[in-house]
Formats: structure tokens, sequence, C-alpha cells
């Protein structure tokens, strides 16, 4: 029986953070969430005007954020990325992938097979790479560490279509497929690296509300009877799972899915 200890903090203070896909809805709550608890954080994204401005906001406000760009359709670069954090920080304590190609099968079921080989390369293939690229540095440094990857609720199930009638909205296939390979992608890295010290989760959302470009009131409306809070998340809302996971409150959770959902696949 191991000995009784203080209680685990939720605190992220003294540890390097990188998260990959900063910019969007929930990105930039992940920013200020994961600054906010004390983390370093290098941030990166395509649009690098972008992340200094955020970078910008949050060092205002006496946070250490640094902001980066690297493509995930190039090893290259992104390993490139992985030597100047590792060589301006000294070590890499957590790594967040949150990016990802929003519908690049434009025509859903029916669209062109280069858009879902398009969908590929970023949000399978960058995922791997991005977490072998990072997870083998926490790996190797001895310490440990901690992943976390951003799936989705449609992870776990199959589309709805009743959410989208009388809109223009729809979610193409390969999010699904590229989520659900998420996460047991996060199962297998959990049991490579467990050994070594480091943990490997995942939090899969519900859908989150955009205040700036709302959603149709329908969509809304048949959203919110469908979870049991009633609602769509607000960004915010998911960041505190992913806080938790890289924090030392969660040193005995690997390999697990955090659904953060409002209850909709609870129903």
């Amino acid at each position: 029986m191991a000995e009784s200890k203080d209680i685990p903090s939720f605190s992220l203070q003294g540890k390097v953070v990188v998260l990959y896909g900063g910019t969007g809805l929930l990105g930039r709550a992940l920013v200020s969430a994961l600054a906010g608890a004390g983390a370093t954080l290098v941030m990166t994204s395509r649009d690098r005007a972008r992340s200094e401005a955020i970078a910008a906001e949050e060092k205002a406000l006496g946070r250490s954020v640094f902001p980066e760009t690297a493509s995930l359709e190039s090893e290259t670069e992104l390993l490139a990325l992985r030597d100047r954090v590792v060589q301006a920080h000294g070590r890499v304590d957590g790594f967040v992938f949150n990016a990802a190609y929003k519908q690049p099968m434009k025509q859903g079921w029916g669209s062109p097979l280069s858009e879902w080989e398009l969908s590929m390369e970023v949000n399978a293939t960058g995922f791997f790479a991005a977490l072998r690229a990072f997870g083998d540095v926490m790996a190797g440094q001895g310490t440990g560490g901690s992943a976390v990857a951003i799936a989705s609720m449609q992870g776990l199930v199959g589309q709805n279509p009743f959410l989208y009638e009388g809109t223009t909205m729809f979610t193409a296939p390969d999010y699904f497929f590229h989520k659900s390979g998420m996460l047991n992608l996060t199962r297998y890295a959990a049991t490579h690296y467990g050994p070594r010290k480091v943990r490997v989760n995942a939090v899969a959302p519900g859908g989150i509300y955009n205040v700036d470009k709302p959603q149709a009131p329908g969509f809304l409306e048949r959203f919110g009877k469908m979870t049991a809070l009633g609602r769509m998340a607000d960004p915010i809302e998911i960041t505190g799972a992913v806080v938790f996971l890289l924090s030392d409150a969660a040193t005995y959770v690997t390999g697990a899915t955090l659904t953060v959902d409002g209850g909709y696949t609870a129903r």
C-alpha cells in the first residue's frame, strides 16, 4: 500500500507544454487555460500572425506563451520545431494535439478521394507524427510527461442526420474516421510509453457553441434536446479536462478517453 501523500496539484506551474492548434475556437480557449494554469506554453498553428497576436495578449496578462509555426504535412518542419522547443526550454512536460483540417471533404460522402487523402495527411498522419515526435522527447528525458489528444464525441458514435435537418451543416465521414482512430491510437501510445512514465489520454468534446458564428437555430434546438444538460458547450468548459490530464492530479490516468459532451453520449 502506497504511503498517503498530499493532494496532488492541478497546477501546471513549472511545466513546459506544447499545444498544436491554438488559434481556433477551442484552441484559443486552450491557450488561455494552459497558460493561466501556469504552463510555459509553446503554441503552434499555420497562422503565424494570429499566433503572435494571441501570444501578445497572453503575455500582457503575465503569462508565458511562445508562438511557433510548423506544418503537420512536413516531418522535417515538425522535428525542427521539436528541436527548437528543447533547445529553448530544456525539456517537454506536456503535449496537446488540437490541430485538424476542418471538413476538407466539401461534398461529404460524395467528395473526391483527393480530399479524403488530404484529410488523412494532417488529421491521421500528422497526429501520429506529432505524438511520436514529442512523446519520444518526454520518454527520453527520464521524468516522463503527459500527452493529450483532442478527439470528439463523434469518435464514439455514428452521425445523426436529424441534427442537421433544414440546415446546410453536415459532418463529413473523414471526421468520424479520424476521431475514432485517434482514440485507439491514444490507447496504443499509452501502452507504448507507459514504462517510460509518459501518460497518453484523449478528451472527447461534444458540440461547442460559436458565439462569433452561431450555429443554425434549428440545429441548436435539436442539439440541446439530445444532451442531458440541454445546450452546447462554451469553449472554456472543455479546457479543464485538458489541464487535469496534464497536471500531477492525473498521474495514474493513462489510455483513457474523458468525454466532455454535456451528456450527449449518455442518452
